[in-house]
Parts: C-alpha cells; structure tokens; sequence
C-alpha cells in the first residue's frame, strides 16, 4: 500500500495495486487511517479502478466525494 501525506491529508496510490487488490486496499486504508479523515484515494485514468474503489466505499457505508476524474476524498465513515 503506497501511503502518502501531502498538504496535511493522508493519500493511498492505487497505481500499481491489481484490481482484485483493490477492495481490501481500500477499505484497509479508510479504517487504518479514519481518525486522519478526509483522505485521498488516487485511482489514476483507469475506470476500472475508479469503479472497484466506489464500489468499496459504497458497500462499507463510506462517505466521499470527487473532487476530479481518478481522485477520491474520503470525507466520512
């Protein structure tokens, strides 16, 4: 899991992470890392990517926005 901070927010890069990785990376992340809320999920161009990270979040009641194609914000759990 390539874990960043930038500006004060904590980030997960999914470049290089298989799809079938992709939920429990995520998810791992947001529970790990949920008192440091907001956090950022790069997905990068990939649609598939975006749609596996989505579908993680949604199905696990996390709230997020997206504040541009390939970039997530985890705003609450």
């Amino acid at each position: 899991m390539n874990v960043f901070e930038e500006k004060g927010i904590t980030h997960l890069d999914l470049h290089g992470i298989k799809h079938s990785n992709v939920i429990s990376e995520v998810i791992d992340f947001v529970y790990q890392y949920q008192d440091m809320i907001p956090l950022i999920i790069i997905c990068g161009n990939s649609n598939k990517m975006i749609e596996l990270a989505e579908n993680s979040l949604n199905s696990n009641s996390v709230m997020f926005s997206k504040p541009r194609f390939g970039i997530i914000r985890v705003e609450k759990l």
